[in-house]
């Protein structure tokens, strides 16, 4: 078969994969200015909110379970994400002692948990990451919160 006849066809076919696996990311605010660069696998998907400038501020991991285990010593702020009430959970990074991190789960339909993590270097960055975290909606029948 002629390879300029499959080329064209490949790309639609990539194109079709990478739209696929970002419509299982949370949705974004429409005014955030931030996108998903998304991976999936057999029983996952890991999402990224990149701004315009391809820096990260804040990843979602989509799972039937998380190694993630939040510890109450570590509660932080406490927070509404699509209806669910949760907390953040400070974490480190022991080769960066100066990065926020935070973390949290939240339990969706279907058996399935999002863990939701990012690192700011300043609390500003930190309390702007935590808003655009917490503006995040779920939808589908895997992913609802409803």
């Amino acid at each position: 078969m002629n390879l300029l006849r499959i080329l064209p066809l490949a790309c639609l076919l990539a194109a079709g994969a990478a739209q696929a696996q970002s419509a299982e990311c949370p949705l974004l605010p429409s005014d955030s200015g931030l996108s998903w660069k998304a991976m999936a696998g057999d029983d996952f998907v890991f999402c990224k909110a990149l701004r315009e400038d391809g820096a990260e501020v804040f990843a979602v991991t989509i799972s039937k379970d998380s190694p993630f285990e939040p510890r109450r010593a570590n509660r932080a702020e406490e927070a509404m994400i699509d209806g669910h009430e949760t907390r953040w959970y400070r974490g480190e990074i022991a080769s960066s002692p100066d990065t926020q991190v935070r973390e949290t789960l939240i339990e969706l339909d279907g058996g399935r948990v999002a863990h939701i993590s990012l690192r700011a270097n300043s609390e500003a960055e930190l309390a702007n990451a935590l808003l655009e975290a917490q503006s995040l909606r779920f939808r589908g029948p895997q992913l609802s919160s409803n």
